[in-house]
């Protein structure tokens, strides 16, 4: 028996993020119903502040320190589109991001670390009360393609809000770039926001984190591949296609 990474979407996840071995720090979600952000340390970080700010340290693999922030994800999005179809729509993913895609950017925002967000039922309403409205607009998104805009835009800035907090409280610089691991990275529009919203690279992938980080690990304890976290991710790296995305425009 193998004692892996115990938190799915914590450490094994993680563990398999493929950053380059001389990254330091690795900057990550893990992207879900819930987004983990995050940096990869070699310590904790028990500041008032961290505590204040709401992150968490939590032990990896090798004596790796998560720092991370559990945040709003795609639960917006999954529980709007669940009431959508509760009222006779026929909602394809993929079609509706592809509309949101080409929707007039920043018209709307909303917090999505509200804690009315985190019951079920009901998210689409709730979200176009809660949007307010960016210059000069006077009204709330109507259609779905503009509220699923919203909602991911509004991700993308609570994203670079959090992992400036991040490196604020360890004291380090903006990383080159950030990792989005989970499910949540085949979401080619969230990742392309995120990256116009920090101004660096999004590496998308591997969506089956966990289950990678599990099995390199496993992979790792019965000798089929040497080494430390370095080697872990180089397997990863030559093992899966990776997306980047570059930002678009000036980071806002």
């Amino acid at each position: 028996m193998t004692a892996v990474g115990s938190h799915d979407t914590a450490a094994s996840a993680v563990l398999a993020v493929p950053a380059a071995e001389d990254a330091h720090p690795v900057a990550f979600i893990s992207s879900g119903t819930w987004s983990l952000i995050g940096l990869e340390l070699s310590a904790p970080v028990s500041t008032p502040a961290a505590h204040e700010a709401g992150f968490t340290n939590e032990g990896g693999v090798d004596g790796t320190t998560r720092f991370l922030k559990n945040v709003a994800g795609m639960w917006l999005v999954s529980e709007s589109i669940r009431q959508w179809e509760e009222e006779g729509a026929r909602v394809d993913l993929g079609d509706l991001l592809a509309a949101a895609a080409v929707m007039p950017a920043h018209r709307f925002r909303i917090d999505p670390t509200d804690p009315a967000f985190l019951a079920p039922g009901r998210m689409a309403d709730r979200v176009m009360l809660a949007a307010r409205p960016l210059e000069g607009e006077d009204e709330h998104p109507r259609t779905p393609a503009q509220l699923v805009r919203c909602i991911l835009e509004s991700l993308a800035e609570t994203y670079r809000e959090e992992l400036h907090t991040a490196c604020r409280l360890t004291r380090m610089p903006l990383p080159e770039q950030l990792h989005v691991v989970g499910g949540g990275s085949r979401n080619a529009l969230l990742n392309q926001l995120t990256a116009d919203a920090l101004g660096i690279d999004v590496v998308a992938g591997p969506m089956e984190a966990t289950a990678l980080g599990n099995v390199a690990l496993q992979a790792r304890t019965l000798g089929a591949v040497p080494g430390g976290h370095g080697s872990l991710r180089e397997l990863v790296r030559a093992s899966m296609e990776l997306e980047r995305f570059s930002p678009s425009i000036p980071a806002r």
